[in-house]
């Protein structure tokens, strides 16, 4: 009796610090934390070159927010987990824009773009953030393509809106550089 007694009470104490509170719109923590309702989702990886050493060449990574996400898209965060090589990107020409490689729409304006100089790896920040229902396509310039062949894994990580965003892995953007026969 005592033990149920107890469980119910350590029960009713862990849902209440955990306790959501929901809007029509979102999720948010009592701590503050952010969430999407239902994720964005990574629908395409790309590049216009794919050749070793090429100078050049863009990579797109796209990225759809359904309807019911909840927030909007504040953030995205693109890391290379696995590849032979690591190319070097530039901040100052990564663009983002609204559709598709293949339909592009009306730009969307950056509020900032960091690159991590050890890591390579890119965090984009929307200004103002990507409503739900859009598909928002970032175009990254790598100085040049890596030097080595292989399939070259980016880690894509969304954060919504809110002063304490919680992250949501996206997967995993997938670019293919063939080795190119030297002169």
């Amino acid at each position: 009796m005592i033990t149920k007694r107890i469980a119910r009470i350590l029960t009713v104490g862990v849902f209440s610090s955990l306790l959501i509170v929901l809007s029509t719109s979102a999720i948010e923590l009592v701590d503050g934390k952010t969430y999407f309702l239902k994720p964005p989702r990574l629908t395409s990886s790309t590049t216009s070159q794919n050749g070793t050493y090429i100078w050049g060449a863009t990579y797109y990574f796209t990225v759809e927010i359904p309807e019911g996400a909840g927030e909007s898209l504040q953030r995205l965060e693109i890391i290379l987990q696995a590849g032979a090589g690591r190319p070097v990107f530039t901040s100052s020409r990564t663009e983002a824009f609204e559709g598709t490689r293949q339909r592009p729409k009306d730009k969307i304006a950056l509020k900032d773009v960091r690159i991590d100089p050890k890591t390579q790896a890119i965090a984009v920040t929307f200004d103002p953030p990507v409503n739900p229902g859009k598909t928002v396509t970032l175009r990254i310039y790598p100085v040049r393509n890596p030097s080595t062949g292989g399939t070259y894994l980016y880690g894509v990580t969304a954060f919504p809106s809110g002063k304490r965003p919680a992250s949501q892995f996206l997967g995993f953007g997938r670019i293919r550089i063939y080795d190119r026969e030297q002169d």
